[in-house]
């Protein structure tokens, strides 16, 4: 099939595609880094996110914590070690998804204003765009609203799927709310039981 003239296999056409998305998402990553207003009053290194540029499922969190600041990866700290045991658990390949937040740094005040959510969806639906996933796995509050743009309350919607837009968007709480109480951990585990079922649908 031909591509601007040029000739490729369906494989070469595969591996063309994957390698323009991470093209792609390298550019945002360092707009990212050099953005001005996603540094304001932050702390540490960008955290634009990783993982998969054609990953089918995107997990989104809410802002990079201090590991994360340190090193610039998303979710390696102890909530990121509960998420990425449970995509292993829902018979997820880790290498195939894409984990990122709407906050690409940490905040000096930890908790993400509405100012930097709104800017972070920016970026995020940038990413989004390129990655084009069949189903977003939104953790918490904060990912819900930089998503949906409106307060939703994960814990009372967990397990829905909303549609919006042509995508596919998956309620759930944040990890590190499960960590610090046994609800939300109960919660979380039954959602990505819930999840692994969504994802046998979606393949």
């Amino acid at each position: 099939m031909p591509i601007n003239g040029t000739k490729y296999s369906k494989k070469g056409i595969a591996k063309k595609i994957l390698m323009d998305k991470q093209l792609k998402l390298l550019a945002i990553a360092k707009q990212i880094e050099k953005c001005q207003l996603c540094i304001k009053d932050k702390i540490g290194k960008a955290v634009p996110g990783e993982g998969n540029s054609d990953a089918e499922i995107v997990f989104i969190g809410e802002a990079p914590g201090k590991t994360e600041s340190l090193t610039g990866r998303p979710f390696i700290g102890r909530s990121g070690k509960l998420l990425r045991k449970l995509i292993e658990q829902a018979g997820i390949d880790e290498e195939s998804v894409y984990i990122t937040s709407p906050v690409k740094y940490l905040p000096k005040y930890i908790t993400p204003k509405p100012q930097d959510i709104a800017h972070g969806r920016i970026h995020l639906n940038a990413q989004l765009d390129v990655i084009s996933p069949k189903i977003i796995v939104m953790l918490g509050n904060v990912a819900a609203f930089a998503l949906l743009n409106e307060k939703i309350m994960t814990s009372k919607r967990h397990g829905e799927i909303v549609k919006r837009d042509e995508r596919h968007y998956f309620i759930t709480v944040h990890p590190a709310a499960a960590l610090r109480f046994t609800k939300m951990r109960e919660i979380l585990l039954s959602d990505f039981k819930k999840l692994k079922k969504i994802v046998k649908l979606y393949n």
